[in-house]
């Protein structure tokens, strides 16, 4: 194979906040390119500051390693998964990277049309996506809300007058609501704040304690009356264990567990524990996104709105709307790429 890479820096149409100021106006994010024969695949790694990966660190490890990336003789993905996840041991954002790519390059390969069709999966009843509302002044969120009007919006939370915000955007749409704290609320906080929340109307809340605070999170899974999503609290394959009775349901992003092909496992084992099954954005373009496509006749929940945030888009073929997303294209992601 032959690997070729490209970085970019994707504004955002607002500034994206979450919990404990953490604003940021645009997204570094990472395109890698494998090409074999007349073939190639697509993926993405967006750079994430929580998780100390920089589009600089990605790229002097891919300078470092290039050869050893371009010489795996590509047969199935996931072979190739477990090769860069020795390869590229800490560096999990640039394996989910090329995983993404090897399977959209694999897609093509062998012709079998779409992801989900070469995991013997139907797109039909799928969950729709949700509009992320960032944390704002009420006045602006609400703005956000006329904007872009949506069936689910997903509320960024975490400040002194949430419920103040949720009363507000209740009185102002019928739509469902979705809470994420990202890890901001303390337990006697959550627990106050999840029963006003659920008189009204929030149908579940994401991440309401910080990750590693698994004794509190055992108390709020066991009082909570809405479920609780585990999103910080489970990145790897290993934490869909650890997250069983401490969450009703997972999260999973595929920048953070490095890529589809472990992505599809932490299905598997979740919903032997009978959890919920969600996954999220890292604020990818259509590229990244696309794959999270494939994934919807797996999922209950899902957050996909990389590209309806950024105003710069890095691909076409994948359209999503507030009741519907679609795959235009017939191999692998099922995405062209426009890059430059």
């Amino acid at each position: 194979m032959t690997l070729h890479y490209f970085t970019y820096n994707l504004p955002f149409q607002y500034p994206f906040s979450i919990s404990n100021n953490r604003t940021k106006t645009h997204q570094p994010t990472l395109v890698v390119v494998l090409e074999l024969g007349n073939f190639y695949g697509v993926g993405e790694a967006p750079a994430i500051d929580y998780y100390n990966v920089t589009l600089e660190k990605m790229v002097s490890v891919i300078e470092a390693k290039k050869h050893l990336i371009e010489k795996f003789a590509l047969t199935e993905p996931d072979r190739y998964w477990h090769y860069l996840h020795h390869l590229l041991e800490d560096s999990p954002f640039l394996v989910a990277a090329l995983d993404i790519a090897a399977w959209d390059l694999y897609g093509k390969m062998i012709g079998k049309n779409n992801l989900y069709k070469i995991w013997n999966t139907e797109f039909k009843n799928i969950p729709s996506t949700n509009y992320t509302i960032g944390l704002d002044s009420i006045e602006n969120m609400l703005k956000k809300i006329d904007d872009h009007p949506w069936n689910i919006y997903k509320v960024k939370l975490g400040s002194e007058n949430d419920i103040e915000i949720i009363k507000a955007i209740r009185n102002h749409t019928k739509a469902t609501l979705r809470v994420d704290v990202n890890g901001g609320w303390k337990l006697d906080e959550a627990l106050e704040k999840i029963n006003n929340l659920k008189d009204l109307g929030v149908e579940f809340i994401e991440q309401p304690l910080a990750k590693d605070n698994w004794k509190d999170s055992k108390i709020l899974f066991e009082k909570s009356p809405l479920p609780i999503i585990a999103d910080e609290s489970c990145v790897e394959e290993e934490d869909v264990a650890k997250c069983y009775q401490y969450f009703h349901g997972i999260n999973i992003k595929l920048t953070k567990c490095s890529g589809i092909s472990p992505a599809l496992r932490m299905i598997k084992q979740a919903r032997k524990f009978g959890m919920k099954v969600m996954m999220g954005s890292m604020n990818e373009s259509s590229i990244g996104t696309a794959a999270i496509a494939n994934f919807l006749p797996q999922l209950d929940y899902v957050d996909m709105d990389g590209p309806l945030l950024l105003t710069k888009d890095l691909a076409t073929g994948l359209e999503i709307s507030s009741s519907n997303v679609s795959i235009k294209g017939n191999y692998g992601l099922g995405i062209i790429p426009e890059l430059s």
